[in-house]
């Protein structure tokens, strides 16, 4: 036991020296208390209880919000290796909810149930409401978790059915928890409490391989060996389950049979959402987590459970009575799914436990009073003369008495701020890298990085002494600071494959055009039998019913028509010339587009900006204190910030990313390639709040770097301003953070080179014009969320560059919007889902004058709430301070205008209620729903409107738009749903919405792309080209993706896409590639597929318009600009007469059997083998 207590005394010093609760004979369990638990010592407590026991510790919270801050703080104590951290998660859902909880949160409970019993040690936290709730029984969690190996014998179509029978989903792609998918011999899966998905490869009924893969790629990576498999849910959905609930049912209610009653719903195998609720029915008898509990079990309970749980309980029991009022889905009695108070408290009993109390204990048994006290008021204030009185006063006292000071930070960034705070007077506390590490040290003052919150003093006993021990928390010692707490999940995200040019969203009925027949309807993929040949073709609608049936190959000649919504959509009528001139007319006016473009790109090319150095090194080591893992879309924009930066030319780039999809940190890669060499950085932000964000998360990440960042804003008085303006305009200061104070004329940088602008959208033409000074000499880099429809057409016409950042950091959920009518129970149901998980919930209100009643009427509906109101007529200061503390949950619901739409972060806030949002446009509408969901809780947003009468067109179309793209990444989508509402203005002053109009926004940007390229090739822009036709080849052999391969429609419709649109041999290999990975080896009509695209490519390159070959022979034809050498071609006439002959001008006939595809293919490929060498010089 002493060398375990020397590994123990490693881990975390004994300085409380609390008694542990003994182990007795005859199965009594020893209860003690403790008391005068100050501050976070508590955790420090429980830490202890841990390290020193060998026993499994279960904590027992009064409700989430205190589990979840006190994992933060005992993760940040405990080393994870050794003694492990869980949650059993609350479902965050309320009782008889219609919602079910997120796979996610299943997934820990499952993890934390097999876990449980095998642990040994480590710290297991549960709020009382979860404990309360019967769980499905220890065997039916264990029974029903496999194990597979590699070479191990199983059937694929077994496993498959073993899966539905455990709940897995089977779908078409594998993306979240609990779901599955098999593609001829491969098996994907994402198991439940595993943190990656998995890709099965069988050969026969061997196991031949196991490896994981990406689910945002689809890619397969690194080979494992077995996998762990729990079961999908927390009950039985397979037939036995099903009976189980059958009879349950039978003997608690009546019978209905409608097709809405839950019982049929689950007798046919389908789980409604909530059925949850419905647990006890699946199984003889239920579990409580006591049952899962190890042997050498301790249990922790903090403050008051027993009022908590009375609490929840009776709250549960309105909700019962409120809610069973559904015949078809009557209610099971909370008795049913709940412990009572009594039964739950003698559970306890069984087990050793320590009961926390927040006060001092009276004398007695088994109770201890710790000896803690809390620190006086001890902030740093910089009103006083002398800010750091107090602070002085406690270490000299502290030092008088031979004690040592900890002091507790939250980041690298706050630790490097607060050591320059302690220098000015003469405090250097020695940085260590633990809590225990701290505690141990010799030093008279130590610094260390944890998630303690609330500092504490300890009295240690040593021999006859009496020793202090002081923890200090930066939030106490610097008041209000506002942390991003954020969890570093890598794991699961979500792509956009090509946001505007993709066909895999399209719908029926949904306008589309085809370059050489117009704008017709989409109707979907059919399969045609034409010939004995089998293909598919999508079929276009287009005036009075005409069909036009286009096959896959040709899928490069359609596009989605964006130029407004689909019912102002033109119909082209088939066979008309109408089509063909309204091409015309918009390439002649592309054509002067163009070369104006052309001028503007050559009046930026000719402004040569500075040319960066980069430091390779020291960039890798900045970019590696990032704590999160780059989405490819970041690296994507990273890259391209900094090669822009490299070049000679001045940057003037656009990111467009979605609110919280990391937009800021390319602005922190690109900030440090100026800094690095010797240039200043300006960021540039709408509001003051957001201008003390950026301030502090720029100085975070520069903690470690020689790099000075200061901040303009109302906050610094105007003797602070005028000093940092000195030290701008002598180049001490490298990073200026402030809102448009920053762009007045009297501002004057030492060499300033990088101009960041976020949030550009809020800012107006004025200010937009006093940015334009700078664009000649400095590199400019643009944040947006929503982009302007003007901002977004220059960068896709290529006025300035633009990245997209569109796939979400990994664990984001996206946020549930619901579009209904104003409703007071519906307000109440929302702010009481939100808050009872320990969220936050901001109602939005836009009207000064009325918003001090409305929050009084949301204090009487909800009585708990903690109601605070935040507007644009109030002092900067008190809303500063009013969103400091709602940021630190001392309030849950703020009641604001729109002025937290540029906002600081508050990763609790899940919530939002939008109040007649008919009235906000779409951008906003966005940036404001991006408020919530920061975390990954899934989040909502209720937008409440009048009744629909009372709304314009535009309105009603806005809400419909912002409520279908519920997506992760849907700015950008929103921004061209933007440019389709409101159309996309005049780009350079000559207006041409109307060619927009006719021949949508798609074709037009690409024509336009087109249209410069000739020109800077310096070739003569002929109209032909612009609506030049593309290659057709016609073997008469099945090229399609076959249904048996691919099943879902959309799926096969966005990669027939893209392999029309590849531009190279190696473009086809990467999909061919990615085919074989994710679906298995290619079907011969896939191969064929393949070699028709290159064929296509190869024939384009050399100026061939039409390939076509049969069993019997065929035709090539040539366009008037081809490239081959006629010469060779009077040869081959000349040569093989009977095989060869010209027909007209400029079609090659041949006549050879060539029966088999083989043959075919190899014919083709040999005659464009031959023209290749034939080239004309």
């Amino acid at each position: 036991m002493s060398s375990d207590l020397t590994c123990a005394e490693n881990v975390l010093p004994r300085l409380l020296q609390l008694p542990l609760p003994e182990t007795k004979a005859q199965g009594k369990a020893d209860k003690i208390a403790w008391g005068r638990l100050a501050g976070s010592s508590r955790a420090y407590a429980i830490a202890e209880a841990a390290v020193y026991s060998n026993r499994v510790t279960v904590v027992v919270t009064e409700n989430t919000p205190q589990a979840h801050r006190l994992e933060s703080e005992l993760s940040s104590i405990l080393p994870a290796n050794e003694i492990p951290v869980f949650t059993f998660p609350d479902w965050e859902i309320l009782p008889y909810d219609s919602f079910s909880p997120h796979q996610d949160i299943i997934s820990q409970r499952l993890l934390t149930l097999f876990q449980l019993p095998e642990m040994k040690r480590g710290v297991v936290i549960v709020p009382i409401a979860t404990l309360l709730h019967f769980i499905a029984p220890k065997q039916y969690i264990l029974g029903n978790s496999f194990v597979y190996k590699l070479g191990e014998n199983t059937d694929i179509n077994e496993l498959a059915k073993k899966l539905e029978q455990n709940g897995y989903r089977h779908v078409d792609q594998v993306v979240e928890h609990g779901e599955f998918s098999v593609r001829g011999s491969i098996l994907d899966l994402y198991p439940m409490g595993s943190q990656h998905p998995y890709r099965i490869d069988f050969f026969d009924d061997e196991i031949d391989s196991i490896r994981l893969f990406d689910p945002e790629t689809q890619r397969s990576r690194d080979k494992i060996s077995e996998i762990n498999l729990l079961p999908a849910h927390e009950f039985p959905l397979d037939k036995k389950g099903i009976e189980s609930f059958r009879n349950h049912y039978r003997e608690h209610f009546t019978v209905r049979t409608e097709k809405e009653s839950l019982y049929r719903s689950v007798t046919e195998g389908s789980f409604p959402a909530g059925i949850e609720y419905y647990l006890p029915l699946f199984f003889e008898e239920t579990n409580t987590l006591f049952d899962y509990l190890p042997d050498n079990s301790q249990l922790i309970l903090i403050g008051d459970i027993e009022s908590h749980a009375r609490l929840f309980l009776s709250d549960t029991q309105k909700r019962f009575e409120n809610l069973n009022v559904d015949p078809l889905r009557p209610m099971l009695e909370p008795t049913k799914l709940f412990v009572a108070v009594e039964q739950l408290f003698s559970s306890i009993n069984h087990w050793p436990n320590i009961k926390l109390d927040h006060g001092t204990l009276t004398s007695g048994k088994g109770k201890t009073n710790a000896n803690t006290r809390l620190i006086e008021d001890i902030a740093v204030n910089s009103q006083l003369k002398n800010p750091f009185d107090k602070l002085l006063a406690l270490m000299l006292s502290t030092k008088e008495q031979r004690g040592r000071i900890v002091f507790s930070v939250e980041s690298a960034g706050r630790r490097e701020t607060l050591l320059e705070l302690l220098k000015q007077v003469n405090i250097k506390p020695k940085t260590c890298s633990s809590i225990g590490e701290g505690v141990s040290s010799e030093a008279d003052a130590t610094i260390v990085i944890s998630a303690l919150e609330h500092s504490f003093e300890v009295l240690t006993q040593d021999k006859d002494n009496t020793t202090p021990f002081v923890f200090i928390t930066e939030t106490e010692l610097l008041g209000g600071r506002i942390s991003q707490r954020r969890k570093n999940r890598k794991e699961k995200s979500i792509s956009a494959d090509a946001l505007v040019r993709n066909l895999a969203e399209l719908k029926l009925d949904q306008a589309i055009v085809h370059i050489e027949h117009g704008v017709g309807r989409y109707k979907g993929l059919q399969t045609i039998d034409a010939g004995g040949l089998t293909n598919e073709f999508v079929t276009i609608e287009y005036a009075n019913e005409a069909k036009l049936y286009v096959p896959v190959g040709n899928l490069h000649l359609l596009s989605r028509y964006t130029g407004g919504d689909d019912e102002s959509a033109p119909l082209n009528k088939l066979g008309s010339d109408a089509w063909e001139k309204a091409r015309k007319k918009a390439a002649e006016k592309i054509k002067d587009v163009a070369a104006e473009l052309l001028d503007i790109y050559a009046q930026r090319a000719a402004k040569p900006g500075y040319q960066y150095q980069l430091e390779r090194d020291g960039y890798r080591q900045f970019a590696a204190t990032f704590p999160f893992e780059e989405t490819d879309d970041q690296q994507q924009a990273i890259n391209a910030v900094i090669n822009d930066m490299k070049s000679p030319q001045a940057m003037d780039r656009l990111v467009c990313g979605d609110v919280g999809f990391g937009k800021t940190e390319v602005a922190m890669r690109a900030a440090y390639v100026a800094v690095n060499d010797s240039k200043q950085v300006a960021v540039l932000v709408p509001t003051t709040l957001l201008a003390q964000q950026h301030y502090e998360n720029f100085q975070d990440r520069f903690a470690d770097w020689p790099v000075k960042v200061e901040v303009l804003s109302r906050f610094k008085t105007s003797k602070q301003q005028n000093q940092v303006l000195e030290q701008l305009a002598e180049g001490k200061v490298d990073i200026i953070v402030g809102t448009h104070k920053l762009i007045q004329d009297n501002i004057k940088f030492k060499d300033l080179g990088l101009l960041i602008i976020d949030e550009e959208h809020r800012f107006g033409v004025k200010q937009k014009d006093s940015i334009k000074k700078f664009r000649a000499e400095v590199d400019i880099l643009t944040l947006t969320a929503t982009p302007i429809p003007r901002t977004l057409n220059m960068a896709m016409s290529g006025m300035r560059d633009l990245s997209i950042i569109a796939t979400p950091p990994a664990k984001r959920l996206a946020v549930k919007t619901f579009v209904r009518p104003y409703n007071k129970d519906l307000i109440k149901e929302a702010i009481l889902r939100e808050t009872s998980r320990g969220g936050q919930v901001y109602f939005l209100h836009n009207n000064v004058e009325t918003i001090e009643q409305r929050a009084r009427e949301i204090e009487e509906l909800m009585p708990d709430a903690r109601v605070a109101v935040a507007h644009g007529q109030m002092r900067e200061r008190e809303l500063e301070r009013l969103m400091s503390d709602f940021y630190h949950q001392r309030y849950n619901v703020i009641v604001c205008t729109t002025i937290i739409e540029t906002g600081i972060d508050v990763p609790t806030a899940n919530t939002i209620i939008m109040e007649r949002a008919d009235k906000l446009g779409l951008a906003q509408l966005h940036q404001l729903r991006g408020r919530v969901g920061r975390s990954h809780h899934q989040a909502y947003a209720y937008l409440l409107t009048p009744p629909p009468r009372a709304m314009t067109k535009d309105a009603v179309k806005r809400l419909e738009a912002i409520e279908s793209l519920e997506d992760l990444g849907a700015g950008f989508a929103l921004a061209t749903h933007d440019l389709e509402i409101r159309g996309a203005g005049e780009l350079l002053g000559d207006d041409q919405h109307g060619q927009i109009q006719t021949i949508g926004f798609s074709l037009y940007m690409e024509m336009l792309e087109q249209a410069v390229e000739a020109l800077k090739e310096g070739k003569e822009l002929s109209l032909d080209v612009l609506t030049s036709k593309q290659t057709e080849v016609e073997l008469r052999i099945p090229a399609i993706l076959p249904d048996s391969y691919i099943h879902d429609v959309n799926m096969r419709l966005s990669l027939y896409k893209r392999i029309a649109t590849c531009e190279s041999a190696d473009d086809l290999d990467e999909v061919k590639i990615e085919l074989i990975d994710r679906f298995g080896l290619l079907p011969d009509a896939t191969k064929n597929l393949f070699k028709v695209s290159e064929f296509r490519q190869r024939a384009q390159a050399l100026g061939i318009s039409k390939i076509e070959a049969g069993p019997k022979g065929g035709s090539i034809e040539f366009s008037d600009n081809t490239k081959i050498d006629p010469v060779f071609l009077i040869s081959l006439i000349q040569q093989h007469p009977t095989v060869y002959k010209l027909e007209g001008g400029n079609k090659l006939k041949f006549v050879i059997e060539n029966k088999d595809t083989e043959d075919r293919l190899k014919y083709i490929e040999s005659m464009l083998n031959d023209f290749e060498h034939k080239i004309q010089k």
